[in-house]
């Protein structure tokens, strides 16, 4: 038998709450970034993932994992997409064959210098409603809330480990 009691729970409350606005803003985030990126046919997490191989050339899958801060297991089929399209290359670890490092392609080089114009207007179309102080204050407070909070992600922003990982292989 369904309770009977009015719930005082409201829709209201749900869409005034952060987890839903940040939801729907990362929603809206990658609608614009599809848009915006659609001839270049890739996602924002291999966007990312191209950024950070070109800026860490031969780093292995479990550091580019802490570098974007993207879950390691589903990590995999983005570095296969990457590799089809002829993005990236895995080649084995001179240390440990078994590891595989990736580096960025000619064609990945090229598609990365060629999307950022769409990226920025990609970024630019989720802050254009706000005045420029209002962009200025909403990211300063997003970067404290994602800084403070980083610990209680699934996958914590492990940036060091790219840096650790190039200091060992120079």
């Amino acid at each position: 038998m369904p309770n009977s009691k009015p719930s005082s729970i409201t829709m209201d409350a749900v869409y005034t709450a952060p987890g839903y606005l940040f939801r729907r803003m990362q929603q809206i985030a990658v609608a614009l970034f599809m848009e915006e990126c659609r001839a270049f046919d890739l996602t924002p997490v291999q966007y990312a993932a191209l950024i950070a191989i070109s800026t860490h050339p031969g780093i292995d899958a479990t550091r580019l994992s802490a570098v974007i801060a993207f879950d390691r297991s589903t990590l995999g089929s983005v570095i296969e997409r990457l590799e089809a399209k002829a993005f990236i290359e895995r080649k084995p670890a001179v240390e440990d064959k078994r590891v595989k490092l990736l580096y960025l392609t000619r064609a990945g080089a090229a598609v990365l210098e060629s999307i950022v114009p769409s990226v920025d207007k990609a970024q630019a179309r989720m802050l254009q409603p706000l005045k420029p102080a209002d962009r200025k204050a909403l990211l300063a407070l997003l970067t404290q809330l994602v800084d403070l909070n980083n610990e209680a992600s699934r996958v914590p922003l492990r940036a060091e480990d790219a840096l650790e990982h190039l200091g060992k292989s120079m």
